[in-house]
């Protein structure tokens, strides 16, 4: 026998015919700023500095989870790009920055067009939600490293903001108050916690339809993450954001106190039933008798980013952000000294 790559179990054909399908995908998701097509060795982006007084590049990277378990699980898998692309863009937009392109990385033991098509489908998808250009990714075939029919995806993007105008915290003072904005649901985090207690414990399947939620929980917990670009980029052209947190891995908890300096002598208090929880966190709190401070450390809680304003402003910032199509709230406020949250 001749051996060959493809018998070893890496297809060159398949791996093409993926990018034959990328490419329109891709194209669908350029700005002017893009300088070549997908295929080169490295996407080139130009950028008007004239636009900026002192441009500076804001990067993140990150992955979706065992969020694709459940994808795996229903074999629906044109929404866990879109998660990809939200949890980086999301992250650099706590800067301030506005997301410029985007790159992904898909690896999998053997190569389906189909499964790999729809994912990169959702990141297009997303990086159209979060007004920023798919320029590139790297495709990997790695026989015998994944289960059959199973796929890892991580997510690099990058943002442009001007020096003058980072959102970095140092203007927060007592007295100010958090805006939370709504989430769709889990988001991209706590998914080990509710398949154990989905799955494991429970032994649902993930097409068991529960009424507290309205639909499956498989659809429940399939829902992507919330791009929040567009919004908080035309909120910021009007009003003063101090601090803006992401609340992903570690919660409200977690995350909030990542907005301020270690010598800033403040915290935050946040008011409990100032915003609507999705039914999805009370179902997992009450089924799986998860207590309340687990539950703020683990899951966004309904709020999937915390905005830092001037009181004066904060009523106007939440109308503004409803107009915009966001669920706004005001949730807290920021007071002297001790540190990190305490809920009220």
């Amino acid at each position: 026998m001749k051996l060959t790559y493809k018998k070893s179990g890496v297809d060159i054909n398949e791996g093409t015919r993926l990018v034959d399908i990328i490419k329109p995908l891709a194209r669908s998701t350029f700005k002017p700023h893009v300088m070549n097509d997908i295929g080169s060795f490295g996407a080139f982006c130009k950028f008007d500095a004239r636009r900026y007084k002192y441009p500076v590049l804001v990067s993140s990277t990150d992955g979706v989870g065992t969020k694709l378990k459940i994808a795996f699980m229903l074999n629906k898998h044109d929404t866990v790009g879109i998660d990809l692309v939200a949890m980086s863009v999301n992250d650099i937009l706590t800067s301030g920055a506005k997301p410029f392109f985007f790159l992904d990385y898909f690896a999998t033991g053997r190569l389906s067009t189909k499964t790999a098509g729809a994912v990169i489908k959702g990141i297009a998808e997303g990086c159209k939600m979060a007004d920023c250009s798919l320029i590139g990714g790297e495709t990997a075939e790695m026989p015998g490293f994944y289960s059959e029919g199973e796929y890892d995806l991580a997510g690099f993007a990058v943002g442009i903001v001007d020096r003058d105008k980072i959102i970095n915290g140092k203007g927060i003072r007592a007295g100010d108050i958090l805006i939370g904005l709504s989430s769709s649901g889990l988001h991209s985090n706590g998914y080990s916690l509710a398949r154990k207690l989905f799955f494991d414990i429970k032994k649902y399947s993930p097409k068991k339809h529960l009424k507290e939620l309205g639909c499956s929980i498989g659809e429940e917990l399939l829902k992507p993450t919330r791009i929040y670009v567009k919004s908080v980029l035309k909120v910021m052209q009007n009003f003063q954001l101090k601090g803006i947190a992401h609340i992903t891995g570690g919660g409200i908890t977690e995350n909030l106190p990542r907005v301020l300096h270690k010598k800033s002598k403040l915290h935050f208090t946040v008011e409990r039933g100032s915003w609507p929880v999705q039914p999805v966190f009370r179902l997992i709190q009450n089924m799986g008798n998860v207590e309340e401070g687990e539950m703020f450390k683990t899951f966004n809680m309904g709020t999937g980013m915390i905005a830092v304003v001037s009181a004066p402003e904060a009523v106007k910032i939440v109308k503004k952000f409803n107009q915009l199509g966001e669920q706004a709230f005001i949730i807290g406020q920021v007071e002297k000294g001790g540190d990190g949250v305490v809920y009220i």
